[in-house]
């Protein structure tokens, strides 16, 4: 039988589960629950807050507190040491690398063999599984996927343990049905130096038969753009005539839209979202031409929800099921994984759009940020590095912000800040490098989009006048009391009003 009339069998049958779960999304959940609570009882960490008194979701918020990245950090350093039976009863030997952290330079997630396989694998399976569902006689096992993932490094404390971006842990791990139509080779994806890396992959697919890419929206330009160059065509269907699935995740991607329409002028090419990162694989756009993403139920996470108007942190106090969730109400996400997060703060906000089935949009993040090209600028790192640079210039900052600046065409990205300063910089030049030098320290993601100008280019940084920032908040409404300048913004709104203002200052000045 052919391999495309085989995958299209065994799909049928997972629709069925899926539509199990978009018709009795509660039970589903409660039932994820209780094996959750028999598996935590194994633990130590179940020990130590009590599993064997768990018998509802109200016990389960009464004893197991809200958690961060903070509160895993101690658990996963002895886990990477070698203990076992920590966080989840069977072995923990991955660990996946994500940035954004005020303790430590890159987080390290726990990956248990079930979180790979009931998660993250059955999320890519289910994305396929889907499409294949929205566009029926598809022949995409005929072609190639390319897939533009991470980095591995090898974590020598065992043999048999290893660290790195999720994606080159699932790629080090993926069943043959995936590897044999994965590209490009193993060792091209797996490289850590990324201008080779582009370089190789750019080459060695150039003359394959891609149905289908995959990655994030600012990597997957830099390929296209190189692929471009090399082979001197204009667009990519000129490359890969059969070209027909872009799979992106991980930012917005309306920045991007309009460049990939150009990049890929047809009609035809489809584009579908998806929610997944180092903890675990939430949401799939399920819908044609709908932005929206089902909440994936059944891949062993259950889900908490935090009214953003509520939310305090780990302190706080209103947590609900997936029954009580609202529509239109900004939820602040929290997840139990099998991977042994328990009750833990992912960062990121979503609104639910239906509850049959539970459908679903990213809002945001908890904190201020920017991840515009997959960089996860906190505010924590942006305060950090501003501070270091003023001390190595003899500068005083008054007030700042920063946001994107989108790539266009073959121009890189970059982020844009607005300084008002009370001293200025001995050097205004050296300001700006040790600012973009301090976050490349204290930030890997941003170190790697900034790695010889890859995806993002050296900052820009704009003087703001005196008094520009405060003249801003009295046009909103918001000056003095606790009012205070978003440090950060994942789009260009804030940016574009300031230097508006000071524009619309300078006119008054002149006339």
């Amino acid at each position: 039988m052919p391999f495309n009339s085989i995958f299209a069998w065994v799909i049928k049958k997972r629709i069925h589960q899926i539509d199990l779960f978009r018709k009795y999304p509660i039970e589903v959940q409660q039932e994820l629950f209780q094996r959750h609570i028999e598996m935590g009882r194994k633990t130590e960490f179940g020990r130590k807050y009590n599993f064997d008194q768990i018998e509802s979701y109200k016990d389960f918020k009464e004893k197991v507190p809200l958690q961060y990245y903070e509160d895993v950090k101690p658990w996963v350093d002895r886990l990477m040491e070698g203990e076992q039976q920590l966080l989840w009863p069977t072995d923990t030997k991955w660990f996946a690398k994500s940035s954004g952290t005020t303790s430590g330079r890159s987080k390290l997630i726990p990956v248990t063999k079930e979180s790979l396989e009931d998660c993250h694998y059955k999320g890519g399976k289910d994305l396929l599984g889907l499409y294949y569902h929205n566009h029926p006689n598809r022949k995409l096992y005929k072609g190639k996927h390319l897939i533009i993932g991470g980095s591995a490094e090898v974590n020598y404390l065992s043999s048999d343990s290893y660290f790195g971006d999720l994606s080159a842990i699932i790629v080090k791990n993926l069943p043959w049905w995936a590897e044999i139509r994965r590209t490009p080779a193993r060792e091209i994806a797996l490289m850590s130096e990324w201008e080779e890396k582009i370089e190789k992959m750019a080459r060695s697919t150039i003359e394959q038969d891609i149905y289908i890419i995959a990655g994030v929206p600012s990597w997957t330009m830099v390929l296209a753009n190189r692929v471009l160059e090399i082979s001197g065509k204009s667009n990519l269907k000129e490359v890969w005539p059969n070209l027909e699935l872009f799979m992106h995740g991980g930012v917005n991607f309306e920045p991007y839209r309009e460049h990939f329409k150009r990049l890929i002028p047809d009609p035809k090419m489809n584009y579908v979202e998806t929610y997944n990162a180092s903890e675990g694989f939430f949401g799939i756009q399920d819908e044609v031409d709908k932005d929206q993403m089902l909440l994936m139920l059944d891949y062993g996470i259950f889900f908490e929800f935090i009214p953003m108007n509520e939310f305090n942190g780990r302190q706080s106090k209103n947590t609900i099921a997936i029954e009580d969730v609202e529509l239109g109400v900004n939820y602040a996400l929290v997840i139990s994984t099998n991977g042994g997060l328990w009750r833990y703060i992912i960062g990121d906000t979503i609104k639910f759009s239906s509850t049959a089935p539970y459908r679903f949009s990213i809002t945001g993040r908890t904190k201020s940020y920017i991840n515009t090209f997959g960089e996860e600028l906190i505010v924590e790192n942006a305060e950090h590095a501003m501070a270091e640079a003023c001390s190595r210039t003899n500068a005083q900052v008054r007030e700042f912000t920063a946001c994107p600046l989108y790539m266009e065409g073959k121009d890189k990205g970059a982020h844009e800040w607005c300084v008002e300063f009370v001293q200025f910089p001995d050097e205004m030049d050296r300001f700006i490098r040790i600012l973009d030098e301090t976050l490349r320290e204290i930030n890997s993601d941003y170190d790697a989009k900034r790695y010889h100008n890859l995806v993002l280019e050296s900052p820009k940084v704009n003087i703001i006048q005196k008094g520009t920032f405060d003249k801003w908040l009295r046009s909103i409404g918001k000056l003095g009391g606790q009012n205070k300048i978003p440090r950060l913004s994942n789009d260009r709104k804030l940016v574009e009003q300031i230097l508006q203002t000071q524009k619309d200052d300078v006119s008054i000045e002149n006339k």
